[in-house]
């Protein structure tokens, strides 16, 4: 039971994804592809910002053409080990939890278009001379982004830790040494030995 709730947070965060995905390419597939749609009135972003009908048959942002079926298999792959690691994310980890559900999710998402699609999937953002990509390939891009972020501060929450732990053990000594220098007695307080007296030569020992 308790495994169950926990992957809950994990298929909500991918079937968010997923049904995002897949709805903004339904609609982009009525346009023809190579075609360009633009909202009305924002026709003068178009040289940098647009809304195109193309598809790839490799992996995120048109890289790696015609080994569609190799990410298939990656991604499921990749899938399997994050349900299975999963459970083993700490609590307090919400942003690696977060970062592996829209992983998944974008997986899942281009994954059900190579199976459902004759191999493409399906892209239709285009910024500048960046090549298309879609809402799955921007959900995997950012679930790096924040795992690499999340590791990069956790790793430095660590260290300072560890650097505080050490500066509180390195003032034990010190604290120690200042106790005994305080009980220690000055020349005033010690004790004076009587010195030992020679008799003369005019006085006896029994005198």
């Amino acid at each position: 039971m308790k495994l169950i709730k926990t992957e809950i947070s994990l298929f909500l965060v991918a079937g968010i994804v997923i049904g995002l995905d897949q709805w903004t390419k339904s609609l982009v597939r009525t346009l023809v592809v190579g075609e360009i749609w633009m909202p009305d009135g924002s026709a003068w972003l178009t040289p940098y910002a647009r809304i195109i009908h193309w598809y790839n048959t490799g992996a995120a942002f048109g890289s790696f053409q015609g080994f569609g079926w190799v990410f298939t298999i990656l991604a499921f792959v990749v899938v399997g080990l994050i349900i299975y690691y999963y459970p083993q994310v700490d609590d307090r980890d919400w942003w690696l939890r977060l970062a592996m559900g829209l992983q998944m999710g974008g997986a899942l998402g281009n994954v059900i278009d190579r199976l459902t699609n004759n191999g493409q999937v399906t892209d239709f953002i285009s910024v500048g001379k960046f090549a298309v990509f879609n809402l799955a390939d921007a959900s995997i891009s950012v679930g790096v982004v924040i795992l690499l972020a999340g590791t990069l501060f956790k790793d430095l929450s660590d260290r300072k830790l560890a650097a505080d732990k050490l500066a509180s053990v390195d003032l034990l000594p010190a604290e120690v040494n200042s106790g005994v220098e305080e009980t220690t007695p000055t020349p005033e307080e010690t004790t004076l030995i009587p010195e030992e007296t020679t008799p003369t030569p005019g006085e006896s020992v029994g005198e």
